[in-house]
């Protein structure tokens, strides 16, 4: 319809058009280049598209206030009035009148318009005349392709509202002060879920009844910004956009197992050219109002499905941090830990920093920095380790510049070296609490995490998240890791507080020099709460929130020495058959069993020993140490005597196999016990 002067409405119009005068906010730049073109310069089509709910709509209405302000005539029609078959009369004027301004709205609700406003319509418009056309899809690259559209056509993708104008927003509508940060937190600048949300707010909110989505709101969102999807598998699919971080065609795949994972590069290019799918070199993202919308409804319609999504994007994620190249661990762990942004704090793209290896031409700056950080001592401990271990360091830098703002190292130690630990009193303090704690067996090693940053760049929260990001990477890819420690240099109170209750870590009573209040370290023992508990704990946060906290979890795990571990193997089976004995087995609080959530220990334990003698038949060699140990401890027989006859062996025979089966049982759950439950069998005769 054409767009009313003041004298032709009525009291009712005039009032709305007030209301939405009053609400309208920001737009500045989009502003400015309508009103050049407008003036005579700039160009002759304007081309604004967003996803639903945006401000197109309110944009297009402002448009026409200020085509009346300069004395134009002016036309703001639906773009179901247009098309191929269709002489407008709302639209054919503007061929006409070189002063013409005309508005065209819901470009893509008729499909083939834009090609006919392109080739058939446009073409014949007045030069001065102005056209602008709003849709949720950007033009097509055959607009911006055509040499002859490239003076002539200006696109205006509208993004959601700037901080300030989305808060002068709320403020025209009243919202209280209680209800903004979460209405903000949720709706950030989108002016749909902005203006949705303060009506709630107005209506309901109030001292101690802060802002959260109704249903009604999270409803309306998901008819205006995402719409119907095409079937079950499309809508499952947005879920799990909605749901990740970034949407890459094998996480989709993984994530739609068992039920159409051979769907997943159809359902992957359908994603990607919905107007609120954004595409980057990391794959897809929704828009942020979209996101939140979606999960909203999602946990609130089907919990069940919810947590399955959750946990299958969980899976494919920890598995893509474990293998990822170095350069991508970042990516991945950033990844990985935007699943537990609803608990344990925020989540910031890494944006400003970039990460680089330690080359030789950087040591001097390492050596710079560390010295302004925190002393010449500091330095000469920086200058040791990179020299003996280059490879462990990596420097931080400033992307727009290049500068060169911290630096981090992860020390990886195997054996006691007294040159290291008279060169550097941190390693000192953790060899001195490994040690007293439980200490390191063959084969492990403990990690020590060091940084060096300037005190303008110590808490910058960007620089920070990349190094802790680089440094989960390593815990989690790390093989045979006994304990990781972390230095913190003048911690806060929300730093400690994050590391105790979100990542299960403690501090320690050992400082690097004694009475330091500067520095503190913190300590896991990865024995006892290894990668899969650790990140099962994460989970377990997400949905129900902090547990008591982290040294409850690592007192009920127990790290034996491989002797104290063989024993309590050998009482294991002869109490197999008595799950009230296996339960208080050590085994029970072992790595064995931490990793096999969700069953009771007793019955784990006796499930893994029964399938230890079973694996013995694997082996050609081993044959005879599983029939004998089978008949001695999983059918029951009630002596050794008895068991010797059933096989038909001398009993000093017997007994042999019965020794050498318990050895290779033992051998084989130790191994496992080392390197993971996911470890083959030791087969070392």
């Amino acid at each position: 319809m054409s767009s009313a002067s003041d004298n032709e409405l009525g009291s009712l119009g005039r009032s709305l058009r007030t209301a939405r005068e009053t609400a309208f906010a920001g737009r500045e730049e989009e502003l400015a280049i309508f009103k050049a073109a407008l003036y005579g310069g700039g160009y002759s089509v304007l081309y604004v598209h967003g996803p639903g709910g945006i401000g197109k709509s309110a944009l297009l209405r402002r448009f026409a206030h200020e085509a009346e302000v300069a004395g134009r005539p002016v036309s703001m029609v639906d773009g179901r009035v247009l098309g191929p078959a269709v002489s407008g009369a709302e639209a054919d004027w503007v061929l006409r009148d070189r002063d013409a301004v005309l508005l065209i709205d819901d470009l893509d609700r008729v499909r083939g318009l834009a090609e006919w406003l392109r080739e058939r319509f446009l073409p014949r418009v007045q030069m001065g005349a102005l056209v602008v056309i709003a849709g949720r899809n950007p033009p097509d690259m055959r607009w911006q392709a055509d040499p002859g559209w490239a003076g002539a056509l200006r696109v205006l993708p509208l993004r959601d509202l700037r901080a300030g104008d989305a808060q002068a927003l709320l403020d025209s509508c009243g919202v209280p002060a209680e209800s903004r940060e979460p209405l903000l937190a949720f709706a950030g600048g989108h002016p749909l879920a902005l203006l949705l949300g303060a009506a709630v707010a107005v209506k309901d909110g109030g001292p101690g009844r802060p802002w959260t989505p109704d249903q009604q709101v999270v409803a309306t969102l998901l008819d205006e910004v995402v719409g119907e999807s095409p079937s079950a598998a499309h809508r499952r699919a947005l879920e799990i956009c909605a749901h990740a971080y970034r949407t890459t065609e094998d996480l989709l795949r993984a994530a739609l197992r068992p039920a159409a994972p051979e769907d997943a590069g159809a359902l992957f290019r359908w994603l990607r050219r919905l107007p609120f799918v954004e595409s980057s070199a990391l794959g897809l993202s929704p828009h942020d109002v979209a996101r939140e919308v979606l999960e909203a409804d999602l946990r609130w319609r089907d919990p069940e499905a919810y947590s399955l999504t959750h946990d299958r994007v969980h899976a494919h994620l920890v598995e893509r941090v474990r293998t990822a190249g170095d350069a991508d661990v970042l990516g991945a762990v950033a990844a990985l830990l935007y699943l537990h942004r609803d608990k344990g704090g925020e989540f910031q793209e890494v944006r400003e920093f970039h990460e680089e290896v330690l080359r030789e031409e950087d040591i001097p700056t390492l050596l710079r920095v560390a010295r302004a950080a925190e002393g010449a001592e500091s330095a000469a401990c920086a200058a040791f380790w990179a020299e003996r271990q280059p490879e462990a360091f990596r420097l931080y830098r400033r992307t727009e510049t290049g500068e060169p703002v911290a630096f981090s190292a992860w020390l990886r130690l195997t054996e006691l070296d007294e040159e290291e630990v008279t060169a550097d009193p941190v390693v000192a303090a953790t060899w001195a609490h490994a040690r007293a704690t439980t200490p390191l067996r063959a084969g492990e090693h403990l990690a020590v995490g060091r940084t060096w940053a300037p005190p303008s760049y110590r808490g910058n929260q960007q620089v920070m998240d990349s190094i802790q990001w680089r440094v989960i990477g390593n815990c989690l890819r790390s093989e045979r890791m006994a304990w990781s420690y972390i230095e913190i240099r003048h911690p806060d109170r929300a730093w400690v507080d994050r590391l105790r209750r979100h990542y299960g870590m403690r501090d320690i009573s050992e400082r690097p020099s004694p009475g330091d209040d500067a520095s503190a370290l913190f300590a896991h023992d990865w024995r006892a709460m290894p990668a899969r508990a650790w990140l099962e704990r994460m989970n377990r946060r997400l949905a129900t929130g902090p547990a008591s906290g982290p040294a409850a979890t690592t007192a009920k795990l127990a790290v034996l020495s491989q002797t104290e571990f063989a024993e309590a193997v050998r009482k294991a089976l002869r109490q197999l058959s008595r799950l009230d004995a296996l339960a208080a087995s050590p085994l029970t609080r072992t790595r064995l069993i931490a990793e096999r959530t969700g069953q009771n220990p007793a019955t784990a334990l006796s499930d893994l020993l029964r399938q230890a003698v079973d694996d013995l038949r694997e082996d050609p060699r081993s044959v005879k140490f599983h029939r004998a140990l089978s008949v001695t401890f999983l059918r029951g027989t009630p002596t050794r005597e008895l068991a010797a006859e059933r096989l038909g062996l001398p009993f000093t025979t017997y007994r042999r196999h019965v020794r050498s089966g318990i050895a290779r049982v033992c051998a084989d759950l130790w191994h496992r016990e080392l390197y993971g439950t996911g470890a083959p069998p030791s087969r070392s005769s």
